[in-house]
């Protein structure tokens, strides 16, 4: 009988393990960053080639290696972290699996390079998937070089997965990013291609934020410090003013370990709820402590998971000292003082708006004409034409008649615009009579299915009508998204977008679709970009086509209590008679309600 179950080389066994750490070149630049940590690094530097599918280079000034430590930190589950079973219960160190170097060595060509501060010489090591080629003497400073070339060049399943080269080298600066927030305390540098990507000194935590989120996002944290003897919290939160479209900006860790868990972003959450949107997300960074022996990082080999052993404590401290920050508004107290007081009393701003207001009014006057017929009880003496002195000489500018939309052709008319408004209630909801039915219609989903249709419609005719910025605005953005932002530019044209780079995390808007061009147009490329970094390609752009124009259309439109005249019903009623689909808003919720007379009836116990 034949033999069915064999014993896997060591090269294949290599290969799969190497699929739990390695994804792709940014968690191979997490694994090495880490052990410049574990290995007391001050001074780390990165430099990648084609996002790091080419080439990989990190340096760092740790303390090295011997010539044997070298060799054996290549062999799988040999470390200097760990020893024997107790230790897993008090891990303070970022690696101790011992997995991440003969790992990354055995899915590309692999060079090693490292020298003890108090030997005269190094050690070179050269591994070429998997297999040790060459042992080596060199000189070099004190510290580790580790170079990854043509990473997953024998894997070609895994090769196949990887992106575009500007959204690896997104995914490389995010985990930099990360890294370096939870040690200000060292210096990190990065090239992409020979060209300077970040640059990150040593420096505090707020400062070391401002380099990573903008030093105008750092304007909006606010320190936090809480927690209990078991859980201590510590870090800053944002305000409402600094939100995002997805959680690419919350940096949480525990013991100094970046975590995603879902724990801890439910308690920040928590805190946030009633402050900020549905749909938005905070900029956080936060340290929980904790003994070593209460929380589990040995859950997956990315480490980016953990367990707690009192998981509702934890979750408890960290909402109590988020919501303690948010409770006290510090965004309200942190407001630029009033601007000096004017002659009669009235702070500066009052003043100009008060002014403004006054010229707007005057504006929707009735201008009294320059001549009028006289009546035949006006005329006489008394009715002649007034002298004009030269002091009455004044030159007056009639304003341009307002806007008037065109008046809708003459037509049958639909069964929104036969309904007979009666008015609006809480200026969101809009309330008409149809024979014997109440029908209530939500303002804002109708607009929005109406600015939807005209977008659909522009897109289909030939692109999205554009509205240019008098003043281009800046914005900055993670690297993820800045790598989106370069991905799609052309697609982004299309919708009416015009994003030009600005240098390193920042790109500068100069043009947006010109139904959104008096709203928040920057909260709006935030949320276009969040979304595409969903998608992979630029075929994919036409996927996500019909849900880029929805979310522009939602934020073109009246949103909240917004009075309307009666003008401005009808109009919108006689747009809705013209729109597809007018039942519904494009993210799928009702336009209009109705109340029938005989439900009413039975409400009041009249039949």
């Amino acid at each position: 009988m034949s033999q069915r179950i064999t014993i896997l080389p060591e090269t294949l066994t290599n290969k799969i393990a190497a699929g739990e750490v390695v994804e792709r070149p940014a968690s191979v630049i997490k694994e090495l960053i880490e052990n410049s940590l574990d290995a007391g690094a001050t001074d780390i530097s990165v430099e990648i080639i084609a996002g790091g599918r080419r080439r990989i280079l990190v340096t760092d000034n740790g303390h090295g290696m011997s010539r044997e430590d070298a060799l054996l930190s290549l062999e799988r589950h040999a470390t200097s972290k760990i020893r024997v079973d107790s230790d897993l219960d008090r891990i303070l160190t970022l690696g101790f699996r011992g997995e991440a170097l003969p790992s990354i060595a055995s899915v590309s060509r692999f060079s090693l390079a490292t020298r003890e501060s108090g030997t005269l010489e190094g050690t070179e090591i050269i591994v070429e998937g998997g297999r040790v080629r060459d042992v080596r003497a060199c000189g070099m400073p004190a510290g580790t070089v580790i170079g990854v070339e043509q990473i997953f060049y024998n894997l070609p399943p895994r090769l196949k997965f990887m992106k575009s080269a500007e959204t690896e080298t997104g995914h490389v600066a995010d985990v930099i990013a990360r890294m370096a927030v939870s040690r200000p305390d060292v210096a990190f540098s990065c090239t992409s291609d020979e060209r300077e990507l970040l640059r990150l000194l040593r420096s505090d935590l707020r400062w070391r934020l401002a380099q990573v989120v903008g030093r105008e996002s750092s304007q909006h944290l606010y320190p936090v410090k809480g927690g209990d003897g078991y859980a201590t919290v510590t870090g800053f939160v944002s305000g409402p003013a600094l939100m995002r479209s997805g959680t690419q900006a919350i940096y949480t860790y525990v013991n100094g370990r970046f975590i995603r868990d879902k724990v801890v972003q439910h308690a920040v959450m928590q805190a946030y709820r009633g402050v900020i949107d549905r749909g938005r997300y905070p900029v956080v960074a936060l340290f929980i402590e904790t003994s070593p022996g209460e929380v589990d990082v040995n859950v997956h080999p990315t480490k980016h998971e953990v367990r707690f052993r009192r998981q509702a404590d934890v979750h408890d401290a960290i909402q109590a000292a988020v919501e303690e920050v948010l409770r006290s508004s510090p965004w309200l107290a942190s407001a630029p003082p009033a601007a000096a007081s004017t002659a009669d009393g009235a702070t500066g701003q009052a003043y100009r708006q008060r002014i403004a207001a006054a010229a707007q009014a005057s504006l929707s006057l009735p201008l009294r004409p320059l001549y009028q017929p006289q009546t035949a009880e006006q005329s006489g003496p008394a009715s002649a034409t007034p002298v004009v002195s030269p002091a009455d000489n004044i030159s007056v500018n009639e304003p341009a008649p307002p806007f008037l939309p065109e008046q809708p052709p003459t037509e049958s008319a639909g069964y929104f615009s036969s309904l007979s408004v009666i008015g609006q209630f809480h200026c969101e909801y809009i309330l008409c009579q149809s024979d014997s039915e109440l029908v209530i219609i939500d303002q804002h989903a109708a607009s929005e299915r109406v600015a939807y249709q005209l977008l659909k419609q522009q897109c289909q005719s030939g692109g999205i009508e554009s509205q240019r910025l008098l003043f281009p605005e800046t914005v900055e953005l993670s690297y993820s998204e800045v790598a989106v932002a370069t991905r799609f530019t052309t697609d982004l044209a299309g919708i009416g977008f015009d994003l030009e780079p600005f240098g390193g995390t920042t790109i500068m808007v100069s043009a947006v679709p010109r139904l959104v061009g008096k709203k928040d147009a920057i909260l709006l490329v935030r949320d276009i970009l969040a979304e595409l970094e969903r998608f992979g390609t630029s075929g994919a752009f036409n996927d996500a086509l019909e849900s880029l124009l929805s979310r522009i259309a939602c934020h073109s439109v009246i949103r909240g209590a917004h009075p309307l005249e009666k003008r401005q019903i009808k109009e919108l009623l006689y747009h809705m008679d013209h729109t597809d689909f007018a039942a519904s808003c494009p993210h799928g919720r009702p336009v209009s309600y109705v109340v029938t007379l005989a439900g009413l009836q039975r409400i009041f116990k009249r039949t």
